[in-house]
């Protein structure tokens, strides 16, 4: 089934600061162009500087402004570095989406402590250090978006797995706490779970695999990045407002 058209949401983010982890490839990706195209200034973060280069290139041929972030997300004094420059340098910071996530699958008696930890680290370790750090100026701002990228993955499980969805999961959980904590200060956070999203990790599957995948979603298809990136402009928008410490699943109904 050929890949559907997604009509991109309208939101005007004009004015508007926003950092995007794992901005390099696939639903990052997707999601820093839709943020650069709805009006907000893009920090564009991974370390793979070449391919954020032509992420933010992408933005600012469509009209809108962006910068380059080199950063381990696992390294604090690196995260601290840059979302201070961010935040100083473009005056303020408004919109986080913490989308930096990795995958080490393999059978738990199998799953090494550096598979464990690598993904645990720069899944959900990544997601507190930017937290934490862009808590700051929007405290003193009192107003602020933030956005994880978990994954039904942390809702249901998956086999082989386990130090993924261990590490979605908790995001989750930090979603909500953390969104009681800041709510107070006009901070919004929420999370999106995706299903099966076309990129080059599911391309990875390989073709028999994907049909495998599609028969258990019951939109018998994978989702497409946009569609993600259109529920975090719905997120990062004033409309948004009161929809705090909730998780949106983009899953085709898999998890229903």
């Amino acid at each position: 089934m050929a890949a559907q058209a997604t009509e991109m949401l309208s939101v005007d983010l004009s004015g508007q600061i926003a950092l995007v982890t794992g901005a390099s490839r696939g639903i990052g990706k997707a999601i820093a162009v839709a943020l650069g195209q709805s009006g907000a200034k893009v920090a564009c973060v991974a370390r793979q500087r070449e391919k954020l280069e032509e992420v933010a290139s992408q933005i600012q041929k469509a009209g809108g402004e962006a910068g380059v972030f080199g950063c381990d997300v696992t390294n604090s004094e690196e995260v601290n570095a840059v979302v201070e420059q961010v935040a100083n340098e473009w005056d303020g910071l408004q919109i986080l989406v913490n989308n930096a996530g990795i995958t080490q699958d393999t059978l738990i008696p199998r799953m090494s402590d550096e598979q464990w930890d690598s993904v645990l680290n720069t899944n959900l370790r990544g997601a507190f250090l930017f937290t934490r750090a862009a808590s700051f100026p929007m405290m003193q701002a009192r107003y602020g978006r933030i956005i994880n990228i978990t994954s039904v993955s942390g809702l249901m499980g998956n086999p082989g797995q386990s130090n993924y969805s261990a590490s979605k999961a908790g995001m989750i959980g930090f979603t909500r706490t953390v969104a009681r904590e800041l709510g107070s200060r006009k901070i919004t956070v929420n999370a999106i779970a995706p299903g099966f999203i076309e990129t080059e990790m599911t391309a990875a599957l390989g073709p028999a695999l994907q049909e495998e995948v599609k028969k258990r979603v019951p939109a018998k298809r994978l989702g497409q990045t946009d569609e993600v990136a259109n529920a975090v402009l719905f997120l990062a928008s004033k409309s948004a407002g009161y929809v705090n410490g909730h998780v949106l699943t983009i899953d085709g109904g898999m998890t229903a």
